[in-house]
């Protein structure tokens, strides 16, 4: 008899040790009912391109580009701009507004004008309208043409990729205005 309880104790043992390794489906109430799984939907990216002129104003009555943190050296390092920069279908600031540049950027090299930029472009006409780009980069002012990251977007540019292009079109060093082409490339869905 002894033997008997024995064995049936290390049955009920090991048949409790295999149902408890067994994983088992959540039943509501569970900690884990917030994480539902979705099925992709089969979707067709696309390549879109936008050429827009990008207007940073730092003089006038009403600038887009004010500077909040001013430079601690005689070089401009550490300088960050607020911008709210319109964007323009041609490099004439009186052309037609498509939308805004919001964000700031910041000079971030010691050797060289090397600025860490991160923007919206949030687009304000068209088939886009609503919708944003991000963009987060390096921007080499010297160079004749600085590719930066499209890293993200939002409305239609959800999940976008892709990468900009900056060209300066014109620059005052006295006032601080620029007017810098902008070609972007965004896959999105």
């Amino acid at each position: 008899m002894a033997k008997f309880l024995l064995y049936s104790f290390l049955f009920i043992a090991t048949i409790s040790i295999i149902l408890s390794s067994i994983p088992h489906k959540a039943t509501a109430g569970e900690a884990d009912d917030f994480l539902v799984k979705l099925q992709r939907k089969q979707l067709q990216e696309k390549l879109t391109h936008f050429r827009v002129y990008w207007h940073d104003i730092q003089s006038g009555h009403a600038p887009t580009s004010v500077q909040i943190v001013k430079s601690p050296t005689n070089t401009g390092f550490g300088q960050v701009n607020m911008i709210d920069n319109p964007l323009t279908l041609g490099p004439e600031l009186s052309s037609k507004l498509v939308g805004k540049a919001q964000g700031f950027y910041a000079l971030a090299s010691q050797e060289e004008i090397g600025l860490l930029m991160t923007m919206n472009f949030v687009i304000t006409d068209g088939k886009y309208n609503g919708s944003t780009i991000t963009i987060l980069g390096r921007n080499a002012v010297f160079n004749h043409v600085r590719e930066m990251p499209v890293i993200g977007g939002s409305g239609l540019f959800r999940f976008a990729r892709g990468y900009a292009e900056a060209r300066t079109h014109t620059a005052n060093f006295k006032t601080g205005d620029a007017t810098v082409e902008y070609n972007i490339y965004v896959m999105h869905y």
